[in-house]
């Protein structure tokens, strides 16, 4: 199979990801075999590929918002049909009984394991899962639109949940990239109202092509107070803008797998009046469903921008500079 293999850790624009033919994997006991159809361009793939998170396997076939069908199955692996479409997201392993994982928090769960991190991903025309771990997608998304739900879409979804927004409040997006266009339209559905805070005229643009009430630039203040803010951006130093942006009793998400240093927080302006700072991690297969279904329901359409496998380190180069408009795909 053709796969993008990254052997050290490096900055993209030094374009890392190697295109190699290698043998295709072989589904274990209760895994089954996915032949990839397209895979999404994750900011997390930036971070295993940078070195940002530190390095669990190398090399490393990196991805983990995977849309294909099943080639074939493993022993002992039964829940989804030869040539059913599948999706593989980042999480793909708990141990189902510490007490996270007893307790509906799978997402905390110190054994857990991470698509295109601890196991090979999608930038490869065939990739490996949990059948337990994978998603049925449903048929109202084509393979480009789907792919984003699966990690962007995801952690979106539980940043909102965590974010706490009233009903018909108020609701802050700091950064406006794949993750926060697919809650916007999310949030919307939900008769929220939505300002959007991220640099770039064209992001700004996109934002209010979708419905955000006011788009602009995350150090302008915000044209009215929000029941709720999530922090998108891996920037540290937003964190205290978004805080002083909430009304009472309001709640800030943060949203990344990793983020520059938090500056110092205020305690008046940032933390008194009984506001809350959440930070998100990962998520549970609850949400991954509850995301699908929703997203359907909403006729949530990611805005995806296509690329070729083989064109995986431009993508990469492009999201780093933020010269994409919602979500990249790698079209296997």
């Amino acid at each position: 199979m053709r796969a993008m293999v990254l052997e050290r850790t490096a900055d993209v624009t030094t374009r890392p990801l190697r295109l190699v033919d290698s043998p295709a994997p072989e589904p274990g006991a209760g895994e089954i075999l996915v032949r990839v159809r397209v895979c999404g361009v994750c900011r997390t793939d930036l971070h295993v590929i940078e070195g940002e998170l530190p390095s669990r396997k190398l090399p490393l076939v990196p991805g983990h918002q995977v849309v294909g069908v099943v080639e074939a199955l493993g022993p002992r692996a039964g829940r989804f049909a030869r040539g059913a479409r599948v999706g593989i997201a980042w999480l793909r392993h708990a141990c189902g009984v510490c007490e996270f994982c007893r307790t509906g928090r799978e997402n905390l769960c110190k054994s857990s394991l991470y698509t295109g991190y601890h196991a090979d991903g999608g930038y490869a025309e065939y990739a490996v899962v949990p059948e337990a771990f994978a998603y049925a997608i449903p048929d109202t998304f084509c393979d480009t639109e789907a792919a984003p739900l699966l990690c962007a879409g995801i952690i979106g979804y539980r940043a909102l949940a965590l974010a706490e927004v009233p009903p018909g409040g108020t609701l802050a997006l700091y950064g406006f990239g794949s993750s926060a266009h697919i809650v916007l339209q999310i949030a919307l559905r939900r008769g929220h109202r939505v300002l959007v805070a991220t640099r770039g005229a064209s992001h700004q643009r996109l934002a209010l092509s979708m419905g955000a009430a006011w788009a602009g630039e995350a150090t302008q203040p915000l044209p009215e107070p929000a029941h709720s803010a999530i922090v998108f951006a891996p920037a540290g130093e937003i964190v205290p803008a978004a805080l002083r942006s909430l009304t009472p009793g309001g709640t800030c998400a943060l949203a990344g797998i990793t983020m520059t240093p938090t500056p110092p927080l205020d305690y008046e302006s940032c933390l008194f009046h009984e506001k809350k700072l959440r930070s998100v991690e990962s998520n549970t297969r609850a949400d991954g469903e509850g995301l699908l279904r929703e997203a359907a329901a909403a006729g949530v359409r990611p805005h995806t921008t296509s690329f070729a496998l083989e064109e995986a380190n431009q993508a990469l180069a492009r999201l780093k500079s933020d010269r994409i408009d919602g979500s990249a795909v790698l079209v296997i």
